[in-house]
């Protein structure tokens, strides 16, 4: 039986730790939704966020229409995730802001319409395509963005994202 060099397992170990990606992933989402009138069209929308089972929590803030759901650690999700769970619950968004690690909009097909923030732990952006924002801001926005080749295309899979932090 062959000895094990413990050193040669140690510098291979550490090569493959460092050599891993670090998960992309959203750490929170808090979407404004539209065409709410009561509290029973929230729980149609909180019972179809909740289903998803990277979802830990949603709160809700009927004054607003505002649904904060706090996300797992690891997971893979995307804007079009939340889109068709409220539009399942028949419901439009309105705004939809997302918190997440910086890589995250390496990785997916996000495509900024403004500056990238620099040395930051987490950031948080908006979604500014259709579906993402109310009708009337999508018309001011495309005004905005005449000069992004892209944001007219109505791309199902790719998300534009306008930097808030």
């Amino acid at each position: 039986m062959k000895k094990i060099n413990i050193g040669y397992v140690l510098v291979a170990s550490m090569v493959l730790m460092f050599s891993m990606k670090s998960n992309a992933q959203i750490s929170k989402a808090e979407i404004r939704a539209t065409g709410l009138t009561c509290s029973m069209c929230s729980n149609a929308i909180n019972k179809q966020l909740k289903s998803l089972p990277e979802v830990v929590n949603v709160e809700t803030d009927l004054n607003t229409n505002t649904f904060t759901i706090t996300l797992k650690e690891g997971n893979e999700l995307s804007p079009k995730v939340f889109k068709e769970k409220v539009e399942k619950a028949g419901f439009f968004i309105g705004s939809l802001v997302i918190t997440a690690k910086p890589e995250t909009i390496a990785k997916n097909s996000y495509i900024l319409v403004n500056d990238r923030p620099n040395n930051v732990t987490e950031i948080q952006f908006q979604v500014v395509d259709k579906g993402y924002v109310t009708e009337k801001e999508y018309k001011k926005l495309s005004k905005s963005y005449k000069n992004v080749e892209t944001y007219a295309s109505n791309n199902e899979d790719d998300f534009h994202i306008k930097i808030l932090n």
